[in-house]
């Protein structure tokens, strides 16, 4: 990858983990539902109107669009809002590997290899560290909720590999338009509209900014500058940066949030980021293959299509991130 590329895997890490720390803060001015209704609502307007029509069938957009923007985000929010840490979600949710493995072998029948398997028993045994801190700190049906949004994660993985959109950045912005109304539905019956209309009303300048944050710099910049590094270089060269979306996570929540980081939770970090490194490692065989196709001199042949399916996923991991 040329320096300028690099720079723009690692900003976009950056954007993705400091995400966890806006979210924090956004949770104190919204309720959780809605809050997550209008990072969608922002995300999916006015973009909607300037990418184009959707490019694969609304089947799959509605699905990915509940699976991981009412489901996934839903349970995220709820779970950050009921005491789960920032800096500890950013890292418990990259489990979504080992999900996203599960579910592909399942329904896909994508089978892991022993490096793979390996790499979620590591996974799961930084996740396992992990509760037992918490445990000690926190409320445990908070950090159970961020279990359950990884796995959502990993099921609009599968979803978006069904998909296989040929434009990354389409796809999500349609796929943002989606959960709207259901959000803010489930907000409505779940949270109340006294509550939902008075978070409206305080509507202040820190309250529109993590807004437009988690809207247009996480989602659509963020997805789609991902989408344009996964169009120029294989996804097994760009998925390794997302390991650094918990390092900035973890980082800016002690900085900004002062959340202390011991040593318990720095040793479920090693654990989980390098469990997740070997889930999401490409086997030497398609690693050849691709590397085959990219080296053809053949004018037909372009970028493999399965790097465009991992826009979606931070962790490269829709065939897999």
């Amino acid at each position: 990858m040329r320096p300028a590329h690099i720079a723009l895997a690692v900003l976009v890490a950056a954007v993705w983990g400091v995400n966890f720390t806006v979210i924090e803060v956004g949770l104190d001015h919204f309720p959780p539902l809605l809050f997550s209704a209008l990072r969608f609502l922002v995300a999916a307007l006015p973009a909607v109107f300037l990418v184009g029509r959707p490019k694969v069938a609304w089947k799959w957009i509605v699905a990915v669009g509940l699976a991981l923007g009412v489901a996934k985000f839903g349970l995220l929010f709820i779970g950050m809002d009921a005491g789960m840490p920032a800096g500890l979600s950013s890292l418990v949710l990259q489990i979504q590997a080992v999900f996203t493995a599960l579910l592909a072998f399942a329904f896909l029948g994508e089978r892991p290899s022993g490096v793979r398997v390996a790499g979620m028993a590591v996974a799961l045994c930084g996740v396992g560290l992990a509760a037992v801190d918490e445990g000690t700190a926190g409320p445990l049906g908070a950090f159970a909720l961020v279990i359950a949004a990884a796995a959502c994660w990993g099921v609009s993985n599968v979803l978006t590999r069904k998909a296989s959109p040929p434009d990354p950045l389409n796809f999500m912005v349609w796929v943002s338009t989606v959960p709207v109304l259901p959000l803010l539905g489930l907000s409505l019956l779940t949270e109340g509209p006294s509550r939902d209309l008075d978070a409206l009303r305080a509507l202040d300048w820190q309250g529109a900014g993590v807004v437009v944050y988690v809207a247009w710099i996480t989602t659509v910049f963020g997805f789609g500058a991902w989408g344009w590094l996964l169009h120029r270089h294989p996804a097994s060269t760009v998925a390794p940066f997302s390991l650094l979306v918990p390092v900035f996570g973890m980082s800016s929540a002690a900085l900004f949030l002062g959340e202390s980081v011991g040593p318990l939770r720095w040793a479920s970090a090693a654990l989980l980021v390098a469990g997740v490194a070997l889930t999401s490692r490409t086997p030497r065989t398609a690693r050849t293959a691709r590397t085959a196709l990219l080296s053809s001199p053949a004018p037909t042949v372009s970028v493999p299509t399965d790097s465009a399916h991992r826009a979606c996923d931070p962790t490269g991991k829709a065939a897999p991130r």
